[in-house]
């Protein structure tokens, strides 16, 4: 059984502060440690919902819209993740934030890891999940040839709650999608990148992940020296929406551990 990825949005507890050239949009929930949330690329802070009452018991999150996405702005219409990592520490600069925690999907993982190896030690602790530290053949093939009428339904019913400007941002997240397939070096980190990242990681992949294959997740956990790895067996890609995976319990006492910073 699979939970939808962007949940009906109901919350009132919505942000909106300038980021740069950017209207930045964040929630807020919960008090104790901040534990910052960031979506995949199409989603929007709404992704994180079906979790976000577990996580808010012991926990001050920060849920956010990377630029373009959801209710965040992007009047330059394009999208790298070098600038999303850039927008997120600015955020957080302005949330008074020196060190943080976060979980990450996707899009969001790569954010992270231009966040993580810039400057490491604003990072303690990290979950990453269905990421990748370059773009393979396969993935590439996929941002080619996508558009909105090819893409599963489920991913489609995503688009369009999380497209809060509606059919105009949908067109431009696509185009944007698509443009990964050409540029895609400059999303590569090589493993020597990746050894620089000192924050307590745990990485999650599933082994079914049609864009990034299980090699990748492996090389990953055995570049960031404090790295822990979980495939999921017969997951997609972001497996975790799946109530049969315990992935909130799963990470939390990866976050709760007697190691954590």
């Amino acid at each position: 059984m699979t939970t939808t990825h962007a949940p009906q949005g109901t919350t009132t507890r919505g942000h909106t502060v300038q980021i740069n050239s950017i209207e930045m949009y964040y929630q807020e929930y919960g008090v104790g440690k901040p534990l910052v949330l960031l979506h995949g690329f199409g989603g929007c802070a709404q992704n994180w919902h079906p979790f976000t009452a577990r996580l808010s018991e012991r926990h001050r999150l920060i849920v956010v819209d990377l630029r373009g996405h959801g209710h965040s702005t992007n009047p330059e219409n394009k999208f790298t993740h070098r600038e999303a990592a850039s927008d997120v520490f600015l955020l957080l600069e302005k949330l008074g934030l020196v060190t943080s925690r976060l979980w990450v999907s996707s899009s969001g993982g790569m954010t992270l890891l231009h966040m993580a190896t810039s400057q490491p030690k604003r990072i303690d602790s990290m979950v990453l999940i269905s990421a990748t530290f370059h773009f393979p053949d396969q993935a590439r093939a996929i941002f080619r040839r996508a558009s909105f009428g090819n893409m599963p339904q489920q991913v489609q019913e995503m688009y369009r709650e999380c497209a809060k400007r509606g059919d105009v941002q949908i067109r431009q997240l696509i185009t944007q999608f698509n443009a990964f397939h050409k540029s895609y070096r400059r999303y590569e980190f090589h493993c020597t990148k990746l050894i620089t990242i000192t924050a307590r990681t745990l990485v999650v992949h599933g082994d079914r992940d049609r864009f990034f294959p299980v090699e990748i997740p492996v090389s990953i956990y055995r570049s960031i020296p404090d790295a822990a790895l979980w495939i999921i067996p017969g997951g997609d890609h972001v497996p975790i929406y799946d109530s049969t995976v315990p992935f909130t319990s799963t990470a939390l006492r990866f976050l709760d551990g007697p190691d954590s910073k």
